[in-house]
């Protein structure tokens, strides 16, 4: 990447183990899946792929295993042509994920770290050069957390945090993150871990974030869409209503999509409205890593807000 050019994803990398059922057990219950299907995964790298095929320069940073797995992990990355050079093999497993899929959509994630567990700050840091010149950096919460500091404070350019999970960062590396991008949940369970009042409503908690001290916060609301502030009023964007197929990755779909739209000089209001139409395409396709449109202006019509 040339300087202050693309974007540098520090991440996890899977295979998810996808099972389709027609609804999800009890606690204790037995039920008959459909079908299963191993397809690449891994938050880090189901964000990549998807700001790369809207058009952004992306590096992965980060580590499969030596396990057959590793061949269907990376086989998304490379086919969307992000920059590989900086995944490293590591004895063991690749991150494994058991996807169950019901039929209204929603799903169930159980993640076996794998090599995600090993990525340590100084592999991290193997790949300075390359996060240094990103004009976005791009980080979450499946790394262990030294790993995820470690590629915050290499940023030069704009760091993206999404706390998915919300794992315990130093405080000062977090409060560089610009958007902090949480769901609901995690920003009322990080709102609360940072000392802030417990807030009545999503605006609130969203207000509350800023008040920590974040530049800017991003919270997705799934259906609902995204709120959004960068200190001055928080602003909904609603999303189109569509029939959910899959909602697993979303999330990072619209992570990917706010990368690549901000990389190229994008405000924020214009890249959360472009992800929220990316998360709105990608639940009517199944796997964590869909084909999207080549470009997010050939979105369909029907996913314009």
């Amino acid at each position: 990447m040339d300087s202050m050019r693309g974007i540098a994803v520090v991440g996890s990398i899977n295979a998810d183990l996808l099972v389709t059922l027609e609804r999800h057990p009890q606690p204790g219950e037995t039920v008959l899946g459909r079908t299963m299907t191993v397809l690449p995964g891994g938050k880090g790298a189901n964000q990549a792929v998807a700001a790369a095929l809207l058009g952004a320069d992306v590096m992965m940073v980060g580590a499969v295993g030596t396990d057959s797995h590793a061949v269907t992990a990376l086989s998304a990355l490379d086919s969307a042509g992000v920059d590989l050079q900086a995944v490293q093999r590591i004895d063991g497993g690749t991150g494994v994920a058991i996807v169950e899929v019901s039929d209204d959509g929603e799903n169930t994630i159980v993640v076996l770290p794998g090599a995600n567990a090993a990525v340590t700050p100084a592999l991290v840091a193997a790949s300075e050069a390359a996060i240094r010149t990103a004009a976005v950096v791009v980080v979450q919460g499946e790394l262990p957390a030294d790993a995820t500091a470690e590629a915050v404070r290499l940023a030069s350019g704009r760091a993206i945090i999404n706390l998915a999970p919300v794992i315990a960062v130093d405080r000062e590396v977090l409060l560089r993150a610009d958007p902090l991008i949480v769901n609901e949940h995690e920003g009322a369970l990080l709102l609360t871990q940072l000392g802030g009042a417990e807030a009545g409503d999503h605006a609130a908690v969203v207000a509350g974030l800023l008040a920590c001290g974040f530049a800017s916060v991003v919270m997705t609301l799934g259906a609902a869409g995204a709120l959004l502030s960068d200190g001055g009023a928080v602003r909904a964007v609603p999303a189109p209503q569509v029939h959910a197929v899959d909602t697993t990755g979303a999330g990072d779909a619209f992570v990917g999509a706010l990368a690549a739209r901000l990389a190229t000089g994008g405000s924020l209001d214009d890249a959360v409205r472009v992800a929220v139409r990316v998360g709105s395409y990608a639940v009517q396709r199944p796997g964590a890593q869909p084909s999207y449109p080549t470009q997010a202006d050939e979105l369909p019509a029907g996913h314009e807000v």
